[in-house]
This record gives structure tokens, sequence and C-alpha cells, in this order.
């Protein structure tokens, strides 16, 4: 049996300070449930990134909770919008699966994440991955708008943070945004 993870003290305190600052840029959402959203989708997103780190060498929880915090001031008092943002890794780089995501936060929440979620199967027909990422995110887009706000959010906060990455990733970064 592995032991548990735990973050540093340090690390904990960046956790909850970004955490706090999302949500005291919330004013405009006020309803009880919609908070327990919010709160409910960042304990899973924080378990599911639990000793994970980004290239920073951060948790990479604070990345969800900046996307999060841009899509609240784009998409202000929408907190399924905000609890998607969250989450929106949450499927692509954990075990959770969409139906997961669909069991615990229902069908809208799930179809929006799976709509930022991409596609890590092979290409078919000769398309390129990112090609297919593209016509799932178009298709998304269709189904709710909110979807490319949340991928315009985690494209700003990935451009914000390049310096950490190696030059091909910043580059191949840069020019896909």
């Amino acid at each position: 049996m592995l032991p548990e993870f735990h973050w540093t003290k340090q690390q904990e305190k960046l956790i909850s300070t970004a955490y706090a600052d999302l949500l005291d840029s919330l004013d405009s959402v006020t309803e009880p449930e919609e908070r327990k959203l919010i709160e409910r989708a960042f304990n899973l997103a924080n378990e599911a990134h639990k000793g994970v780190e980004r290239k920073s060498h951060e948790p990479y929880i604070l990345h969800p909770i900046a996307v999060a915090k841009i899509t609240a001031q784009l998409l202000p008092g929408d907190a399924e919008a905000v609890a998607c943002a969250l989450l929106h890794d949450v499927v692509e780089d954990t075990s959770y699966t969409n139906g997961d995501i669909e069991r615990i936060f229902g069908p809208t929440i799930a179809q929006i994440v799976e709509g930022l979620t991409k596609i890590d199967t092979l290409a078919a027909a000769g398309e390129s991955r990112q090609v297919i990422n593209y016509k799932q995110l178009v298709m998304s887009i269709e189904k709710d708008f909110r979807t490319i706000i949340i991928k315009l959010a985690d494209r700003l906060h990935n451009m914000r943070t390049l310096s950490s990455m190696p030059e091909e990733k910043r580059l191949k970064t840069a020019s896909e945004t």
C-alpha cells in the first residue's frame, strides 16, 4: 500500500490562498447551492490532481483554479461554468471518466467537460489529433457556448505561464493558441 500523499505546508498555503481568492471573486454567485457546486468541483479536482505538479513545480490544481477565476470574470454569476473550469482537466489527466463527472455533477457539466477534453485516440482518415480536437471543440460550442469561454480561459492561463516550459513546448502552445 502506498503512503498517503501530502503537500508541503507552503504548497497547501498556495492552494488555499488561490482557492480563497477564487471564492472572493465570485460576488455574483450568491446562492448557497451554487457555492456548494463550486466547492464540490474544487474538492474533486483537488483530489484528482493531488501530488501532480506543473513544470513550474507548483501544485497542478493552481491551474484549474486560475482558469476558473478567469472564467468567473468572463461569465459573472455562472457557477456551472466555474465548476467546469475547475474540472476541465480531470477527465483528460486522471482516472476519472466523463461518466463519473455526469454521475457526480449531471449531464450539463459533463457535456461541457467532455467538450474541453482532448481526444487521446489515433486520428482517423489521416486527420491529425489537433484537427479532431478542434472539430470536437466546435461541435461542443454548438451545444453550449461556455465551452469556448472556458477553453479560452485555459489557453490564456497557459500563455501566461509559458516561461516554465521548454522552448519547443512554448512554441507549440503559442502556435496552437
